[in-house]
């Protein structure tokens, strides 16, 4: 398909979602406990759990990290020094008790180490990261997926690492520059709308290297028009859930 048609139907899903033709009333996301959108705890709230945001129902994970958060015998693993001080075997009950975690073993140790992450290198405080890298989305995803990849299990990972610095652009108070470094995060409902729309052949879709051609797609489509990479990634995942409605 060329290049100004796919535009103009991007252009047409955009004004869709806008005007709530998509829905998207809820996000999964919407599911917390409206912390101070400045504070600490919520940049932790939306941080932690995204590393389990593995092929799991995202409205699943985010209804199970509120009823973590809200249980007073599991709030504490949204803290990282109060979930170091703990035993692994409480953390792994705890973090299973709602279904926060469904890899009881491996998401646990995830959990921890992203905790021992956080305490280490930014005083239990993930709002350091961003001030250190000058809220620069190319230094802080340099900082994640290259320079210190391995202190950031999951979340340094392409799908997650931008779908995460989305999250917090949407639901903190954190100012970001280079938004347009941040491509669409690459999951199965966007790879589906991306070869709906005829961004990708069907022999892409079923490549190993999907998500990388996604991503570089739909930056390569936006150069030079006034939008950037992550402001088709809501209304893909819309139209890829609700079933592809025909584009008005």
């Amino acid at each position: 398909m060329p290049n100004d048609r796919l535009l103009a139907n991007a252009e047409r899903l955009m004004r869709m979602h806008k005007s709530g033709l998509l829905g998207g009333e809820i996000m999964p996301e919407d599911a917390n406990p409206n912390l101070p959108a400045g504070s600490a705890e919520n940049y932790l709230y939306f941080t932690l759990p995204m590393a389990l945001n593995y092929q799991r129902n995202s409205y699943a994970l985010w209804k199970s990290a509120l009823q973590t958060y809200r249980d007073p015998e599991t709030a504490f693993l949204f803290s990282p020094a109060l979930c170091l001080n703990r035993s692994f075997e409480e953390v792994q009950q705890s973090i299973t008790k709602h279904k926060l975690a469904l890899q009881k073993q491996k998401q646990t140790e995830v959990w921890l180490r992203l905790c021992e992450t956080f305490l280490s290198q930014y005083e239990g405080d993930i709002r350091r990261l961003f001030d250190q890298n000058g809220n620069d989305i190319i230094r802080i995803k340099r900082c994640v997926q290259v320079e210190h990849k391995k202190a950031f299990p999951y979340l340094s990972g392409t799908k997650i690492c931008n779908y995460w610095l989305y999250v917090l652009y949407q639901y903190t108070d954190r100012q970001f520059s280079n938004l347009d470094a941040l491509t669409v995060a690459p999951d199965t409902h966007v790879c589906q709308a991306s070869l709906k729309l005829g961004l990708i052949t069907e022999e892409e879709f079923r490549a190993p290297t999907v998500q990388q051609t996604v991503s570089e797609r739909w930056a390569q489509l936006f150069q030079g028009t006034p939008y950037i990479p992550i402001d088709i990634h809501t209304p893909l995942w819309l139209w890829s859930r609700n079933g592809f409605p025909e584009i008005l």
